[in-house]
C-alpha cells in the first residue's frame, strides 16, 4: 500500500490520539468562545499507519513527542524546512526491520568489487533514464547518451556520469525562453529551487525505504562524504532523479520561467513525487512502492541472492 505524504505550511497543533494524528488549528484551539464539542468537530484526524512522509514547513507548528514516536514506529520520514521553505532536516527511525543486526552485518561485509558493480548498474540506469527524459521533454534523441551507457565501467572510473550530466542539463530545458544555457547548481537560479525541493522529497522516500529494508542509509556504495548521513540514499536515488526532472520540466512549461517561486501550488505538485508512476520489473508502480522493491533487491545483492539491483526504467 502506498503511504500518504502530508504537508503542513500553516501553524498547526499536531498530536496523537488512539493511533490517529490529530490536526488542530491554533485559532480554534485558543478560541475561548468555542465550545469543546465544536472544537472537536473542527479537528482533522489521519491514521498514523497510513502516513509515509510528513513535511513541516512553518515555525509555528507544534508536534507532540507522542506523535513523533508513533510516526517513527510506523517508519515515517519527518522533514523539516528552513525559513526559505526548503527542506533542511530529515528524521528517520533507528530500526525498521526485525533482522536489522544481521542485515547491517551483510551490508558492512559487502566487498569493494561488489559495490563498484552495483554503482556501475546504478549509473547505467541513471543515464538511460536521463536519455529517455531528454527525448521526451526536449526532443533530443542523443546517440551520444546511448554510447555513454555502454561505456560505463565498474565503479565508473572515467566519470561517465559527470559527462552525461553536463550534456543532459545543457539540453534539458532547450527551447524554453529564459533558460538558455541553464546550469544545474544547488544555489542557482530557478528552476534549481524546484529541483532541490523535489530531490529532498525523493531522498526522504529512499532513506525511509532503506531503513525499512534493514540497511544503514549512511554507508554508501559510492558516496562516502564523512559529513553525509545519507550516502546510501544518495546512491540509490540517482536513477530516480530523472523522474523529478521530468516533473519539474512540466511545471516550467505550465507556469513559465517568471513564476517559479516555491508557492503552495508548486509544492503541492512536487509532493506528488512519491505517487509518480514508474515502470519497474515490467509493471507500473507508484514511485514509493518501486523504491521499496529497489532497496529490497539491494539487500539481496549484499547477501548474494541477486546480482542486479531492481531499478525503474523510463
Amino acid at each position: 500500500m502506498i503511504k500518504k505524504t502530508l504537508y503542513f505550511g500553516n501553524p498547526a497543533y499536531l498530536s496523537l490520539r488512539m493511533g490517529q494524528m490529530v490536526i488542530k488549528l491554533p485559532e480554534v484551539e485558543t478560541d475561548s468562545n468555542l465550545l469543546e464539542p465544536i472544537k472537536k468537530q473542527l479537528e482533522v484526524t489521519k491514521p498514523v499507519e497510513d502516513i509515509g512522509v510528513v513535511v513541516l514547513d512553518n515555525r509555528r507548528i507544534t508536534i507532540t513527542q507522542g506523535l513523533i514516536e508513533a510516526l517513527l514506529e510506523n517508519n515515517c520520514a519527518i522533514i523539516t524546512c528552513d525559513s526559505h521553505c526548503l527542506p533542511v532536516g530529515l528524521m528517520l527511525p533507528l530500526y525498521g526491520n526485525t533482522t536489522q543486526n544481521e542485515r547491517f552485518r551483510d551490508q558492512l561485509a559487502s566487498s569493494l568489487p561488489l559495490k563498484k558493480q552495483l554503482w556501475q548498474q546504478t549509473i547505467k540506469t541513471k543515464i538511460s533514464n536521463q536519455a529517455a527524459v531528454l527525448a521526451a521533454c526536449a526532443g533530443h534523441k542523443s546517440p551520444t547518451m546511448q554510447r555513454w551507457i555502454e561505456d560505463v565501467r565498474s565503479g565508473d572510473p572515467d566519470n561517465i556520469e559527470g559527462r552525461a550530466a553536463a550534456y543532459y542539463w545543457k539540453n534539458l530545458f532547450d527551447g524554453i525562453d529564459g533558460l538558455e544555457g541553464f546550469t544545474r547548481g544547488r544555489d542557482g537560479d530557478a528552476p534549481n529551487n524546484l529541483l532541490n525541493y523535489g530531490y529532498a522529497i525523493l531522498r526522504a522516500v529512499v532513506a525511509r525505504a532503506l531503513v525499512s529494508s534493514g540497511m544503514l542509509p549512511t554507508l554508501g556504495i559510492h558516496h562516502h562524504n564523512r559529513y553525509n548521513a545519507y550516502c546510501l540514499a544518495d546512491d540509490i536515488m540517482e536513477p530516480y532523479r530523472p523522474y523529478v526532472d521530468e516533473l519539474v520540466h512540466s511545471i516550467v512549461r505550465e507556469y513559465g520561467v517568471d513564476n517559479l517561486d516555491l508557492s503552495r501550488d508548486l509544492k503541492a505538485r512536487l509532493l506528488t513525487i512519491p505517487t509518480l508512476d514508474v515502470m519497474i520489473g515490467g509493471k507500473c508502480s507508484p514511485l514509493m512502492v518501486a523504491v521499496t522493491q529497489t532497496t529490497a533487491s539491494l539487500y539481496k545483492c549484499f547477501t548474494g541472492e541477486l546480482r542486479r539491483i531492481a531499478y525503474p526504467l523510463r
